[in-house]
């Protein structure tokens, strides 16, 4: 069951929005708790992300890593597609 607040956040899975590939994504960018998710940039996340693993990585990949630092800052839960618009107009390359 997915945490409905940060402080429930216990593991990476326990945030909305991880599932076993994003786990394995931010577990790359050298993240494996929910805490190390607070107060980060979501797009230097994925640029990091895209310059390790040698690819573009889909922009949903980035409207997750919204979610996911915005939700561990105290958001409440909300789909990754939710950022999508607020991600186009701020990042409108990614």
């Amino acid at each position: 069951m997915k945490a409905k607040h940060a402080r429930d956040a216990k593991i990476l899975l326990d945030i909305p929005n991880i599932g076993s590939a994003v786990k394995r994504d931010l577990e790359l960018l050298g993240i494996t708790t929910p805490n190390e998710l607070k107060n980060r940039d979501p797009y230097k996340l994925y640029m990091t992300l895209c310059r390790i693993t040698g690819k573009r990585h889909d922009p949903c990949v980035l409207d997750t890593f919204i979610a996911v630092v915005d939700f561990m800052n105290g958001a409440p839960v909300r789909p990754w597609f939710w950022y999508t618009k607020g991600r186009k107009e701020k990042y409108p390359d990614a």
